[in-house]
């Protein structure tokens, strides 16, 4: 995994003139040395992505939907290599490497039959008025464009996944800016569509330097921008571009409520053992991991310890380790600023029940109690493996609490109660509810994304080919109906 590695130019493979480092956050070795694309070569994909839109929309839907499942089949036989480079420059234990391959087989897979049976239309008669007599309307979707899309480091296979997967299926050229600090999982999609039949132009994978970005957010070739990553550069980017279609995928600081009625020893039991392992998965390093517990006041005290307990059960170390539970964060840089944060917390009068600890790019997961609610652990997201728990008298102060963020993208509710289901699901300012589980169950072909600071728009396959595309009207005159 050391040799130097090309990048994909519409649909071939190319080096230009620099090179980068990509090294492993657990021990420091060289992963792997990527190429960099000349800015000639960056004009080049995108000239060749503009010029293939009209003949790629027009690709019959079967020849798209076997390119995506060749990737995803291709993805499944490669999946203890691809896992393994993932944990490499992630950091991620392989548990969860392998996970990420499993997800992204899956988005394919979704990809290949979505675009065999979307359409987006209907047919509807307009002679519900006497003006629409003989007339009816065909809806039918098309891209809007060439897609930028802008994938993070946290999951370096499955969110590039999740831009290439749904453009390809709908049609729309799109030019991918995998992360610097995690290249080389996207460029291994390039191989598998590099042995398919898509149209030359129609995708190019260019690790390109974030300097480089703003003219390519500014191109008015590229009118839909998907962007996963911090919430300071996505809108940074919605703004400048402010006539131009942005998917926003940002952060959050996702809460679990613990209900009065989940109160039996094997009730608290799954819910400790999920919010520890989910608070800690990715080294705390996904939007949707538990960043704050807020328990009813009933259940807290049998609680809190029990979190404790799985928390210190959770297994830190070697990420190429098939035993680890937790390895580093992406880099020393992260860890320190993790480790700032918590001692911020502390010094202002936080319990520090477990973990508190930093090595090198490494921290140990971490549960704080009685946290003052304007320190900026409480604020923002902490993206490390940092709990904190708090308690609540009753479901509409916990609600509340989940509600008093400037971020919404998903809550978990540990109920029984059907009907507190629902409320919750009307209450909480987020963009998902999940009941009877942390906030971090997502299923990729589920509509996924935030309100508030969280983002704007959804994935998940089916409706990023929507957020892709638009809908065209044509009307037919003279029909017998």
């Amino acid at each position: 995994m050391t040799s130097t590695h090309a990048f994909w130019l519409a649909g071939r493979q190319a080096t230009g003139e620099d090179t980068f480092d990509v090294t492993s956050p657990w021990d420091g070795r060289l992963v792997g040395t990527v190429s960099v694309p000349t800015d000639a070569q960056v004009e080049e994909a995108v000239a060749a992505a503009h010029a293939v839109l009209d003949e790629f929309a027009a690709t019959p839907a079967h020849v798209r939907a076997a390119a995506l499942d060749h990737v995803s089949k291709r993805l499944v036989e490669r999946t203890e290599e691809i896992a393994r480079l993932i944990s490499a420059e992630n950091g991620k234990p392989m548990k969860w490497a392998r996970g990420e391959v499993g997800r992204a087989v899956s988005v394919f897979r979704f990809a290949s039959e979505e675009a065999r049976r979307f359409n987006g239309g209907e047919a509807q008669r307009l002679d519900t008025d006497l003006g629409g007599q003989g007339r009816l309307a065909l809806t039918r979707r098309f891209p809007k464009g060439v897609v930028l899309g802008i994938a993070p480091f946290n999951f370096p296979l499955n969110l590039c996944a999740h831009k290439i997967a749904p453009a390809i299926a709908a049609g729309a050229p799109i030019i991918l800016k995998p992360a610097p600090a995690t290249p080389l999982s996207g460029l291994i999609i390039g191989e598998l569509l590099a042995e398919t039949e898509l149209p030359a132009g129609s995708w190019s994978i260019l690790p390109v330097a974030n300097d480089k970005m703003p003219a390519l957010v500014q191109d008015e070739r590229l009118p839909v921008i998907s962007f996963t990553g911090s919430e300071k550069v996505g809108y940074a980017i919605m703004d400048s571009v402010p006539r131009k279609h942005c998917t926003l995928e940002l952060g959050g600081n996702g809460a679990a409520v613990v209900l009065a009625d989940w109160a039996s020893d094997e009730d608290l039991e799954w819910a400790a053992n999920r919010i520890a392992t989910f608070s800690n998965y990715q080294g705390g390093q996904s939007c949707i991991s538990v960043q704050r517990v807020i328990a009813d006041a009933s259940v807290y005290d049998r609680l809190l310890p029990r979190i404790v307990a799985a928390v210190e059960a959770q297994v830190t170390g070697d990420p190429g380790d098939d035993s680890t539970d937790v390895g580093p964060l992406v880099s020393e840089d992260a860890a320190k600023r993790v480790e700032s944060w918590v001692q911020e917390a502390v010094d202002a009068g936080a319990a520090l029940l477990t973990g508190g600890k930093r090595d090198g790019a490494s921290y140990a997961p971490t549960v704080l109690a009685d946290v003052p609610a304007d320190v900026t652990i409480s604020c923002e997201e902490v993206f490390g493996p940092v709990l904190t728990v708090q308690k609540a008298d009753g479901e509409a102060a916990a609600f509340a609490a989940v509600n008093d963020s400037k971020y919404g993208l998903q809550a978990g509710v540990f109920t029984h109660d059907l009907q507190t289901a629902f409320r919750a699901h009307r209450a909480l300012e987020v963009g998902g509810v999940v009941i009877g589980d942390v906030p971090s169950y997502r299923a990729d072909q589920m509509p996924y994304g935030g309100v508030k600071q969280s983002g704007v728009g959804r994935e998940g396959v089916r409706f990023a080919m929507e957020d892709y595309t638009y809908e065209r009207v044509l009307v037919l005159t003279g029909i017998s109906l």
